[in-house]
């Protein structure tokens, strides 16, 4: 976790790996969760046994929940001392780039890539957030995360 006082940090670490997330585990219970969140019942994510005869061997994450894991790992990345609030503004670039076995474990590496003040003394970051899985070599999702703070 890396810690910073005030937003007026953030401009001169554009073009930096910021930060890396704690590593969450991807549980069956969270998969169920989000299918019965969303409607998404695919197979693949749901049904433990049908999934073993998949082409991933088991049932893997949505990729939706993968990006949706964004919030977390931005808590367990990044503390803004003076910093009141943050808000989700969008994403860029979203790319999946390989499946999410249950059981994985997924940490997020943050690279600020642009920094601008807005109303209000807030600041927008556009983030890319390198998520891999422990063990894996490639990525299992890259985004561009557009975030809002204000003191």
């Amino acid at each position: 976790m890396k810690t910073f006082q005030s937003l007026q940090e953030f401009p001169a670490l554009v073009g930096q790996e910021v930060a890396v997330s704690d590593w969450i585990t991807i549980t069956q219970a969270q998969i169920n969760q989000f299918a019965e969140a969303t409607g998404d019942h695919q197979w693949i994510h749901v049904d433990e046994e049908k999934s073993k005869a998949g082409p991933f061997g088991g049932p893997i994450a949505h990729g939706f929940l993968t990006l949706a894991l964004l919030p977390k790992f931005y808590e367990t990345a990044v503390t803004i001392v003076e910093s009141r609030m943050g808000v989700n503004y969008g994403l860029n670039k979203v790319r999946f780039m390989a499946p999410v076995p249950v059981g994985s474990r997924l940490r997020a590496r943050m690279t600020l890539l642009q920094c601008e003040a807005i109303d209000d003394d807030g600041m927008q970051m556009t983030w890319q957030v390198t998520m891999e899985r422990e063990g894996a070599a490639k990525p299992v999702c890259v985004a561009e995360s557009i975030v809002r703070r204000y003191p």
